[in-house]
């Protein structure tokens, strides 16, 4: 009879929020690999059932990136700040504001 470790899954202690931010990180990595990979598959067959299921699982993977990025701002406030500045940079840079206008945004007061 095999014998298992009912315990080998459990950790000594949990971790703090930015101990689970940095290994969230790691998912999103993985999920980002993970996309990269079944895009090459698809792009390297004619095998159109395969490619529907590829796809399928592709757009999962591109659920949980989206979630996990979404968690890490729930679990760290900087990344959040970063987050809110990028997306008031992008609108700058998208709209044609001016270099330095676009280079100010988080740096006021």
């Amino acid at each position: 009879m095999p014998q298992t470790n009912p315990f080998h899954s459990l950790v000594p202690r949990k971790m703090t929020d930015s101990e689970l931010a940095r290994s969230i990180r790691l998912n999103i990595e993985a999920e980002l690999d993970a996309i990269n990979l079944y895009a090459a598959h698809i792009d390297a067959t004619d095998n159109e059932e395969a490619k529907a299921i590829l796809r399928h699982v592709m757009d999962e993977e591109r659920e949980h990136a989206a979630l996990f990025w979404q968690l890490i701002a729930r679990l760290d406030p900087e990344q959040a700040q970063h987050d809110r500045e990028a997306s008031e940079k992008y609108r700058l840079i998208t709209t044609g504001a001016p270099h330095e206008e676009v280079e100010a945004v988080g740096k006021e007061g």
